[in-house]
């Protein structure tokens, strides 16, 4: 079973403002993006379980002309809350790297 890391030529994590995280998964062409577009391992029940967020507040907009999928979930605190260890939510893509897609 390939990796996230296997379909996606580039997978980042950022800041949507001081309360989200938007992830954008960029598929390895199109053959890869129609493939896994809709995948249950992309879900936000996936998503929940990994980050500690409500899976029906995760939002998921495939982007087809770009082979792109972004996904936002809400923080669990607010940034720059005292125990902050990514304020700009840049490593937060690291975790989904290994994550097994069917």
């Amino acid at each position: 079973m390939p990796k996230l890391s296997d379909i996606c030529r580039h997978v980042r994590s950022k800041n949507a403002g001081p309360f989200w995280v938007t992830v954008d998964l960029f598929f390895d062409g199109e053959e890869n993006f129609r493939r896994y577009r809709d995948t249950p391992a992309l879900s936000p029940q996936t998503f929940a379980r990994l980050f500690g967020t409500n899976p029906d507040l995760v939002k998921r907009i495939p982007v087809d002309n770009l082979h792109v999928i972004k996904i936002s979930y809400p923080r669990p605190h607010p940034q720059g809350w005292m125990q902050e260890r990514d304020m700009h939510a840049g490593q937060q893509f690291a975790r989904l790297l290994d994550l097994e897609i069917d």
